[in-house]
């Protein structure tokens, strides 16, 4: 009817932002879709800084505690594998402000090589980690019925480290890498279905949003990495 038709064309043009396909229903507009994403991604990091500081404060009590072994304990491990990740992660995250800039400015195929080549780190990353993980379970320096240490104190060399106090420093170890290591499968996973999107073409200069909380989520797994390496590896390396 010619007044059904007036009506739709007067409403698309007081909300034209109806016709857009990544809009969802319940926002007003794409701003207030992005503010949401991003307030949602902050909020969530938030939880995720104090589930990571827990962890922190735990690791220095017990360093503070037991210092001469856990320092004992720090130096068997690898820095050079450490430092080779740390290096990765920092390129990854070249690549994401990359992919990210990308997709805001309609950069199809910068996009998609700077996805792949995230994905390609972030794997790198796990296998690096899956080799050190490998050398301390032929040290036995995982915790459990198996676990062996024996190394002096630095400093002392005629007092020997508690190899039950050692136990705790590769307990902490474990549980704070692994679960790095977890949030880094995570955002595989994450820039997977964002690389499949790109592909689809779902990202374009007014809708990107995706991409940038991803990016987000991808620097806070970096930033937890680059306060473990110095910690866990580098902070006793030379005493």
């Amino acid at each position: 009817m010619p007044g059904s038709q007036t009506m739709h064309s007067q409403a698309a043009a007081v909300h034209p932002e109806v016709h857009n396909p990544a809009l969802l229903h319940h926002f007003a507009e794409p701003q207030q879709q992005r503010d949401a994403a991003s307030l949602g991604m902050w909020i969530f990091l938030a939880t995720e800084v104090m589930f990571f500081g827990g962890l922190f404060c735990a690791y220095l009590i017990y360093r503070i505690k037991y210092f001469g072994d856990f320092a004992a304990a720090s130096q068997t491990l690898n820095a050079a594998l450490g430092a080779a990740n740390t290096v990765v992660l920092i390129c990854s995250s070249l690549t994401v402000v990359l992919a990210v800039w990308a997709a805001q400015h309609a950069r199809r195929t910068m996009l998609l090589v700077s996805l792949v080549l995230t994905i390609i780190l972030g794997f790198a990353f796990l296998g690096i980690k899956a080799d050190e993980y490998k050398e301390k379970f032929e040290l036995h320096h995982v915790p459990g019925a198996s676990f062996q240490f024996q190394k002096s104190i630095p400093g002392h060399p005629d007092q020997m480290a508690n190899p039950q106090h050692a136990q705790i420093y590769f307990a902490l170890y474990f549980i704070m890498t692994g679960l790095h290591a977890l949030h880094m499968i995570v955002g595989i996973g994450i820039f997977t279905w964002l690389l499949y999107s790109a592909w689809r073409g779902r990202f374009t200069p007014e809708y990107n949003t995706p991409m940038e909380i991803g990016g987000l989520y991808w620097h806070f797994v970096d930033i937890i990495w680059i306060y473990l390496f110095p910690l866990l590896y580098l902070i006793d390396l030379h005493k």
